[in-house]
């Protein structure tokens, strides 16, 4: 269990959107969207147009509707959205205390797909962070897909891993450092890789703080995580690990085409966060031998 049952999340802003086809899940588009799916994370770029028929987008603008039945942590336990929700809430707190004049961003639970301003949003094109809406997006059957198709778990504090991966996005968005460090093509020393690397190194940081984080009544909204699930968030950022897609893809693991680093460094990188905080986390201040 994650979250502290009687800590009260019912604040959070986050919402629910879409209604289009499902992707990869259902037995809808089968092996072909487990091979846009490898594309997507593997290159960081949308690909779900080459399902065709399958591929659909679902409602394209709209607030949403907000995550019914989210208030407690008993529920955020239950419930893949409510937790999803409930940890941005809490990331939100986080990163207002480590950022001055932190702006937090839109969460969209996707429900099956919906479009977006980087692409279409869905269990295909997984989990991101669209830096002209300051808004991520995440369809909860994503984590199905890491179970069944990848060998990962998945369980509760690697989906957490995973949402917090892409709010250190936003803070890297807001804070300047995206454009401090623009995209320089691809490789082991890539911008790319090092932007991302931080991303992880960031959500190794709020883990090991989490439990520092109050609700309105002064409740902790987590409980202090167990090993396995340290040990699960570590397994869910070596499952997207640019190595292991290449392997699960088939294809020969090539540095040079790396844009999210290898299992080893995302690991890596998670625990420098977990273990020395925010200001262990300059992945630009360091040699290329290093990351």
């Amino acid at each position: 269990m994650t979250f502290n049952e009687n800590a009260q999340v019912g604040g959070n802003t986050a919402r629910r959107r879409g209604g289009g086809l499902v992707l990869a899940g259902g037995g809808v588009a089968g092996i072909g969207a487990i091979a846009v799916l490898l594309l997507n994370l593997f290159t960081g770029g949308d690909f779900s147009g080459l399902l065709g028929g399958g591929g659909v987008p679902g409602v394209a603008g709209g607030e949403g509707s907000e995550i019914a039945s989210c208030e407690t942590g008993a529920d955020a336990n239950r419930n893949d959205e409510c937790r999803l929700a409930a940890g941005s809430l809490v990331l939100d707190q986080y990163w207002a205390e480590q950022v001055e004049g932190y702006r937090q961003p839109q969460l969209i639970i996707v429900d099956q797909s919906t479009s977006s301003a980087c692409g279409t949003a869905s269990n295909a094109t997984g989990p991101f962070y669209c830096p002209p809406e300051e808004t991520v997006y995440i369809d909860p059957t994503f984590f199905g897909l890491l179970r069944e198709r990848f060998d990962a778990s998945a369980g509760e504090l690697a989906q957490l891993y995973v949402l917090a991966h892409e709010y250190g996005h936003h803070v890297q968005n807001i804070t300047g450092i995206t454009q401090q460090n623009p995209d320089n093509g691809t490789g082991p020393d890539s911008n790319g890789v090092r932007i991302e690397l931080q991303a992880d190194c960031f959500a190794g940081a709020w883990v090991a703080a989490m439990t520092e984080q109050l609700d309105q009544n002064g409740v902790p909204f987590f409980e202090t995580p167990t090993g396995t699930q340290i040990t699960d968030a570590l397994n869910a950022a070596a499952t997207v690990g640019d190595d292991h897609i290449q392997q699960e893809s088939g294809a020969p693991v090539n540095p040079e085409s790396w844009t999210h680093g290898s299992s080893e460094q995302r690991q890596r990188w998670f625990a420098a966060g977990y273990q020395g905080g925010v200001g262990a986390c300059d992945t630009f201040a360091v040699s290329g031998s290093a990351l």
